[in-house]
């Protein structure tokens, strides 16, 4: 593989900047240990871009992200920027990035590792062995569609308007994400919309289901109303390999499944599109959690769910499945040790800062390279 391979880096806002530090010294890592070189460059993004810009993105950062191989983002928002209008928040940032890069496919992983299962809410039995893939579409649906906005009526009341709209190829192309994902692991397909009671329901069913006949049937595939998979998500989670859904419904589910697990501090996720004529495929790779402004600074919060999110970058954009697996393998023994951060703290865990996970991390990357 050609060395320097290129990243950008937005730490973001609250804890993004300490999560992404270790996960600075693990690429640092990589580096000297495994001979994989990256050109890495950092930016602003959300509140930092706005105190800096007075804008959660700016257009040259959007042209770097364009052009690099991957991104990795912490997190962004907080208090500081709450009274902005709605079109300045933070968050408008992330979204612009999704939308001009075509992020269309989110992953989202619900993995329990097995010295957490006693941190989830759920039984150990429910939750023990727990391997789950939500891959939500995120660049179309209610978040987008046109019209949307505040109106005053004739008669004085106000009416909020947001618009459902998919159509044929948004849903094709993030179905077949899935199908592909589906055919490296357990190679089921589950399917989400409410086709009972909404049109573009109706249209997602039909549409997955002949992407399904024409190109996968060697993949198992069954549809599923939404509100019918949030309940079996605490019923019976491991009955799911990959479950395909829209952009509303992904965004419930994939944080509902996230909760199994224990831990948001835990998760990552990525954010793909499509491979363009020179083989790369734009993306962008953050943990799920939030910018958690009430302990950012403290040292309490945890790196793991940026590292990880690290590693489906090596496994998705980078093809190196080695280096992720190695760094996967790096946060299970340390969780078998008993080395936690506050947010997955235990009785008898010994509970350490940022920084300390960070260096057992290290240590054990060490250890397993050596």
């Amino acid at each position: 593989m050609p060395a320097n391979k290129s990243l950008l880096v937005l730490p973001g806002d609250g804890i993004g900047p300490e999560v992404m530090g270790q996960v600075r010294r693990v690429v640092d890592w990589m580096d000297k240990r495994r001979a994989v070189s990256f050109d890495v460059t950092e930016d602003l993004v959300g509140g930092a871009a706005i105190d800096v810009h007075g804008i959660p993105v700016t257009d040259a950062t959007v042209e770097k992200a364009m052009n690099v191989d991957a991104v990795l983002l912490g997190a962004v928002g907080g208090p500081k920027w709450d009274n902005l209008d709605f079109s300045k928040k933070p968050e408008r940032g992330l979204l612009r990035l999704r939308k001009d890069l075509q992020l269309y496919a989110n992953l989202r992983p619900a993995l329990c590792f097995e010295a957490l299962v006693e941190a989830s809410t759920l039984k150990p039995e429910i939750v023990s062995g727990l391997d789950i893939m939500i891959v939500r579409e995120l660049t179309g649906g209610v978040y987008f569609g046109e019209p949307r906005g505040i109106e005053t009526l004739p008669n004085g009341e106000r009416r909020g308007v947001n618009t459902q709209v998919y159509t044929t190829s948004e849903i094709r192309r993030v179905a077949a994400v899935a199908f592909e994902l589906a055919r490296k692991r357990g190679n089921r397909v589950t399917s989400c919309e409410k086709a009972n009671v909404m049109e573009s329901g109706v249209l997602w069913r039909e549409e997955v289901q002949k992407l399904h006949d024409e190109s996968f049937g060697d993949v198992e595939l069954s549809h599923m109303y939404a509100d019918n998979a949030a309940m079996q998500l605490v019923r019976n989670p491991k009955q799911f390999d990959v479950i395909v859904t829209d952009n509303l419904f992904g965004d419930i589910l994939s944080d509902e499944a996230s909760m199994l697990t224990g831990s948001l501090g835990m998760l990552p996720s990525a954010s793909l599109g499509d491979v363009d004529e020179t083989g790369r495929r734009k993306a962008l790779y953050e943990p799920v959690h939030g910018s958690a402004p009430d302990i950012a600074g403290s040292g309490k919060a945890n790196p793991i769910a940026t590292i990880l999110s690290l590693a489906m970058a090596l496994r998705y954009s980078f093809d190196l499945a080695d280096d992720a697996d190695l760094v996967e393998e790096a946060v299970k023994k340390v969780l078998a040790k008993g080395i936690r951060t506050a947010d997955i703290q235990a009785p008898g865990s010994t509970v350490v800062s940022t920084g300390q996970m960070g260096d057992a991390l290290l240590a054990e990357l060490e250890a397993m390279a050596a």
